[in-house]
């Protein structure tokens, strides 16, 4: 059987899409549907939702990062052995940033290009019959792209379903039901989005909650129906980065979580063996290792424990003196002297690289990342372009004494400037990557 897609989007975040699309991904998955999910964007926390909700690992797709080809290969690899792809949009469903056609970032160029319907979901709380024009104007903004239903969310009485379904259905698309308003569907959040799946107390149930609101709300009939045979033209696997080792270690616990699925899979796909160790639990990386990756994750919820770790901080030393170790984000700060937590307490870090960084006074740092290497190293040769992104609130307070790692411009090519911190065999750098130009 072709496995068959549907993009979920909405006019914003906040609409409750992540909570749709779990819910739809574990109730079709209870009637035996194969089912996937895949977000689009540079988020790594909601595929840990759809990979719990399935049993089947999650993926990100980012038209922007990501090359036709590579996005193909990608999504030819989650269809296999899969009977529905359900695509969550980040943000809204046309928000990307200016750029070439189709490679703005956004879920539109995935429904544009490979023609993949579109089940909108409205958030239709403090308003009723404006749905209607809400969704007239998704539905002639961008002809290319095919709205097929449209799903209400956050929906009060009966007579409010069917003051703002009227509207929908006057304009001749589909209405696939509505979920309620109700608070303990709601997932929690903190300041880099939603808590993690592995952190949730009770996933499990909430899960399970989702999809019984789903079952109850929603046609799963009628929503499987509109979902369109996927279609992809040439893929190729060229762009993804190689693996930096052959043996990978890998820091892997609550403060290290941020590893993008399709990073995790190719570098197995091209041989390499990921050996996971936790530095929370004073674990140093395995010495039969070629390399060592620190993630992206939450270290400033977790550092004191990381500073009092000695195993750990003292094995990456003896580590890095005749390896290579790199850092991403939550891990380049990991590296550096020092981290102030929210609190104000500063915490020894390894001190592998020599900037100081706190979270005491926090400042948002977000968007598309181009990095131009300015040496050889673990993430390609001097030179090389990376695209990616910077997702955090830290600061760097002292920038330290080692060389820059990479020369960073923004999305839209507009240079920021060198950033990151090399230092013999270590490197790190707010940036992550995804993706090879």
């Amino acid at each position: 059987m072709t496995a068959k897609a549907l993009i979920i989007g909405a006019p914003r975040s906040g609409s409750g899409k992540t909570s749709l699309t779990i819910g739809l991904l574990r109730a079709f998955s209870r009637r035996g549907v194969r089912v996937r999910g895949v977000k689009t964007g540079p988020d790594y926390i909601d595929p840990g939702f759809h990979a719990v909700a399935t049993g089947r690992e999650g993926l990100n797709i980012d038209t922007w990062a990501m090359d036709p080809a590579m996005a193909s290969h990608l999504l030819k690899r989650a269809a296999q052995d899969t009977d529905l792809l359900l695509i969550e949009s980040a943000m809204g469903l046309f928000d990307g940033i200016p750029g070439k056609p189709n490679r703005s970032g956004a879920a539109a160029d995935l429904a544009r290009t490979l023609d993949i319907p579109v089940l909108l979901a409205l958030d239709v709380s403090g308003q009723s019959q404006t749905a209607g024009a809400i969704a007239c104007g998704f539905m002639h903004y961008d002809r290319g792209v095919r709205i097929a239903a449209v799903a209400l969310n956050k929906a009060g009485s009966d007579r409010h379903v069917r003051l703002a379904g009227d509207a929908i259905l006057a304009l001749g698309v589909p209405l696939v039901g509505a979920v309620r308003r109700d608070a303990a569907l709601v997932l929690p959040e903190r300041h880099l989005g939603l808590v993690q799946a592995s952190e949730h107390p009770e996933m499990e149930a909430h899960i399970e909650r989702l999809a019984d609101a789903a079952e109850t709300g929603l046609d799963l009939d009628a929503i499987f129906n509109v979902a369109a045979p996927l279609v992809l033209p040439t893929a190729s696997a060229d762009k993804i980065m190689p693996p930096p080792g052959q043996r990978i270690a890998i820091a892997e616990d609550r403060a290290f979580t941020f590893l993008y699925p399709h990073l995790r899979q190719g570098w197995r796909d091209q041989g390499a063996e990921l050996v996971p160790f936790s530095p929370l639990a004073d674990e140093a990386p395995h010495t039969d290792c070629d390399v060592c990756w620190l993630p992206g994750g939450y270290p400033e919820l977790h550092a004191g424990a990381l500073a009092a770790a000695n195993h750990f901080r003292e094995g990456l030393a003896r580590f890095a003196s005749t390896r290579a170790v790199h850092g991403e984000c939550g891990g380049f700060m990991v590296l550096g002297s020092s981290l102030t937590d929210a609190a104000g307490v500063t915490h020894r870090m390894t001190g592998l690289l020599s900037h100081a960084t706190s979270f005491a006074t926090r400042k948002m740092n977000l968007g598309y990342r181009q990095a131009r290497l300015l040496e050889d190293g673990i993430l390609g040769g001097k030179g090389t372009v990376i695209r990616g992104h910077e997702f955090h609130y830290a600061r760097i307070t002292d920038p330290g004494r080692d060389a820059p790692f990479a020369l960073i411009a923004d999305g839209e090519g507009r240079e920021i400037g060198p950033a990151g911190g090399q230092r013999g065999r270590v490197t790190g750098t707010f940036f992550h990557a995804i993706a090879r130009t």
